[in-house]
């Protein structure tokens, strides 16, 4: 079975409600749809009720399969404003800032997640990934066992011309900049987690550099090195190794030629990168080039889950990201 298809049945098996902050937008309406038909979730859709039911018509869908919630003038709004209202008033929120963001769809819809109105949100169609994360972290807020809320790519390589197939973690390609040494590893474990729950299979983790097994010598090396022994450290079984060249921890004859020692012997399927710009470039390559399928950004370290899509996405993108995000869910 492809790793999407697994991801997919692992989300019927458990469906879960799904609150859509973008529900003015049609890709989110048709996405929206083919998920509660594909009988993978229950979704409610945030906007203005009239334009929301527009595009429902419009995509040949029904009042009754969907929920739609319009911050303006849902039931649900007076609990919410006094749900972040509370959350936020150490912050200099009063009662008036607070119905103000609560009007806003991603924060009306990170609420409803925080205040079990459902079990997750994806957002990103429209909004920046700047404005969805902040949404996230202000309402649902970070687990309480981690460290840095971070991202990855679930890269999928089913092409018929890839020569090794499955699904890949590469993180953190969407959010932390430039992770010192614990930020690094508590993306690694992380990450670990992550693939383990999206996939079911354990985790073999690369930490990624221009350098393998000491062949340079630099500081951003050095942050790597110190970067698995901390992961190491509060992951003891996770399979991990660093530093590493991609080619080191992907290619089984490069690992036995440059790496004969490692722990991962060429077969990584989860890939930390030093930094956002090599994680972003990297995917987009992946992506382009090499044929992957990339879903993501899939956000991690969450209290519960809440997912940023790319605004280039296609309704089969928010199809994914909702499959991916009820699975999160169900998982915890």
């Amino acid at each position: 079975m492809k790793p999407l298809d697994r991801i997919l049945e692992a989300a019927k098996a458990v469906p879960r409600h799904i609150v859509l902050a973008e529900g003015e937008d049609p890709r989110i309406v048709e996405g929206a749809l083919r998920a509660v038909r594909a009988g993978i979730a229950e979704i409610t859709l945030i906007g203005d009720r009239n334009l929301v039911e527009e595009r429902l018509r419009a995509a040949g869908g029904q009042l009754c399969e969907v929920r739609i919630e319009d911050p303006t003038s849902s039931a649900l709004t007076p609990r919410l404003v006094a749900a972040y209202h509370a959350l936020r008033r150490n912050k200099g929120v009063d009662e008036a800032a607070a119905a103000a963001a609560v009007r806003l769809p991603l924060v009306f819809a990170a609420m409803m997640v925080r205040e079990d109105e459902a079990d997750g949100t994806v957002g990103g169609a429209i909004a920046t990934t700047a404005d969805t994360v902040r949404a996230a972290l202000q309402s649902i807020g970070r687990a309480p066992d981690v460290g840095l809320v971070s991202s990855f790519f679930l890269m999928m390589l089913c092409a018929p011309h890839h020569a090794k197939k499955g699904a890949f973690v590469f993180a953190d390609c969407g959010l932390v900049v430039d992770p010192d040494a614990a930020g690094l590893a508590d993306i690694a474990v992380t990450s670990a987690r992550s693939f383990e729950a999206l996939s079911g299979k354990s985790a073999k983790v690369a930490m990624l550099s221009f350098s393998t097994a000491g062949s340079a010598a630099h500081e951003r090396v050095s942050k790597v090195v110190e970067a698995t022994r901390l992961a190491h450290a509060a992951a003891p079984g996770l399979v991990i190794d660093g530093e590493l060249q991609f080619d080191t921890a992907f290619v089984e004859a490069v690992s036995a030629a440059k790496a004969p020692n490692s722990a991962l012997h060429g077969e990584a399927n989860v890939f930390v990168f030093p930094n956002l710009d090599a994680a972003n470039i990297g995917y987009k390559i992946a992506q382009r080039i090499g044929g992957a399928t990339a879903i993501g950004p899939i956000l991690q370290g969450l209290a519960k889950p809440a997912n940023d899509l790319s605004r280039g996405c296609n309704a089969d993108d928010v199809f994914h990201m909702i499959a991916v995000t009820v699975v999160q869910a169900s998982r915890g």
